[in-house]
């Protein structure tokens, strides 16, 4: 043990054993080449209770002990002796104060004004604003001139995400973060599980979807969810939105037949006359109106009054008029339709996953689905450390959790909240049960 040097005392609260958080803060201590002395240590004897450690902390000199410090910080500790957060303006508008406190997607609080406050809209790579009594996470391009910037680490205590707790949903089953190894109908029926009990529990439900979702026939499942109020947000592509209205209207995706998977006649072009389709009516919500788009996932969304947000990219064919192209105003848009979600799907977008996983708390669960390996683990390479992945056929793995949730009953949610009807009954087609709404 170090006896010269610098030395701080520190504690951490909390489910400290089995959600690791105390050995991640052990790890951060020695992997900064410093020395600690656990002075106390109480541990929870109930399945609520919670753990208690209080640690003596030592580096070589004082700026190598704060180098250590702010790693145990986010590792889940707080220093015994909390002092108020410190606070710089923003000299200019999207510009942030040197030393400023980049966040991570777990919850924070900041120390200001005597007490502890949650930030709002928790979120990673941003920085904090206080104001008004209230913190909030905040994007660069939201930076206002004068705004009050947490600099530094002193007064910020964060929060590790905790095992769960509830038991007997995907979450417990999942011994590792992502599986190619595990039987899909009982992974189907544990995610539906967990849908009913975010449901349950008043959480929402967000889908972050790409067009294989429409590509691989699992379209009507998706639309019968949304029809139910099992999805409260749907968030996606231009390239979603095209093919689901493609799909929906002319019985292709991508020239392809939805029912056999055979090439329409002149398919190629029937995306790009469902945009011009939509183009002519002046946009999703218009052609719903009209009654030229009578099914779908868009449709539904829609009639359902569920939000969504499409981005775009460079690569997009029209895009629709529906498309948000600013790249700032669909991050904010995203967020709005994440702004209280209990639990996030995401199916075969590796970009937009991405995208999301920066933007939501990392105590919302997350469920990431694709038939590619990398893609499922490059999200959580990338910081979005609590998802869970699935590496299967959406085309199959779809139907399912909707055949599980439509077993369970008329005691769906609309997205409003109260009941949905009663869950349409599956027949046999391409990818799996499909569904009507």
């Amino acid at each position: 043990m170090r006896r010269g040097g610098a030395r701080q005392e520190v504690e951490a609260r909390g489910h400290l054993v089995d959600s690791f958080i105390l050995a991640r803060i052990f790890g951060a201590i020695m992997d900064a080449d410093g020395d600690f002395e656990v002075s106390e240590m109480r541990v929870g004897r109930r399945k609520g209770d919670q753990s208690y450690a209080r640690l003596l902390v030592r580096g070589r000199s004082r700026r190598h002990l704060d180098r250590i410090l702010n790693t145990v910080y986010r590792a889940g500790a707080t220093p015994m002796q909390q002092g108020e957060a410190a606070l710089r303006a923003a000299p200019r508008d999207m510009v942030m104060p040197d030393g400023f406190y980049c966040t991570t997607n777990n919850r924070t609080q900041v120390f200001s004004g005597g007490a502890w406050m949650d930030v709002g809209r928790m979120m990673m790579d941003k920085c904090i604003a206080v104001s008004g009594g209230a913190a909030r996470c905040v994007p660069v391009r939201d930076v206002k001139k004068g705004d009050m910037i947490v600099v530094g680490e002193a007064g910020v205590r964060v929060a590790p995400p905790e095992k769960p707790r509830e038991g007997g949903g995907v979450f417990e089953f999942m011994a590792s973060s992502s599986s190619s190894e595990r039987p899909t109908r009982q992974m189907a029926r544990r995610v539906a599980a967990d849908m009913l009990r975010t449901e349950a529990a008043g959480g929402r439900i967000v889908l972050v979807g790409g067009p294989a979702i429409v590509h691989t026939g699992a379209a009507d499942a998706v639309a019968w969810m949304v029809g139910k109020g099992h999805v409260g947000g749907l968030l996606a592509g231009n390239a979603l939105a095209v093919h689901d209205i493609e799909n929906a209207t002319r019985g292709t995706s991508l020239g392809m037949s939805a029912r056999d998977g055979t090439p329409a006649p002149h398919g190629h072009r029937n995306h790009m006359e469902a945009i011009n389709q939509v183009f002519r009516a002046g946009s999703i919500r218009e052609m719903v109106a009209s009654g030229q788009l009578k099914k779908g996932i868009m449709y539904q969304c829609v009639r359902r009054g569920v939000p969504f947000a499409l981005a775009g990219s460079i690569r997009d064919d029209g895009p629709l008029p529906d498309v948000v192209a600013d790249v700032t105003e669909a991050q904010r848009r995203y967020r709005d339709v994440l702004d209280g979600a209990g639990m996030v799907l995401m199916v075969s977008t590796m970009l937009h996953s991405i995208a999301v996983g920066n933007m939501i708390p990392a105590d919302v669960k997350v469920v990431v689905v694709d038939i590619s390996q990398p893609a499922v683990t490059k999200l959580m390479d990338r910081g979005t450390r609590q998802a869970l992945g699935i590496v299967t056929d959406v085309g199959a793995f779809l139907p399912m959790v909707a055949e599980e949730l439509r077993r369970a009953g008329p005691g769906a949610r609309r997205p409003g909240g109260g009941a949905g009807r009663r869950g349409g009954r599956a027949r046999g087609g391409r990818g799996g049960a499909a569904f009507r709404a």
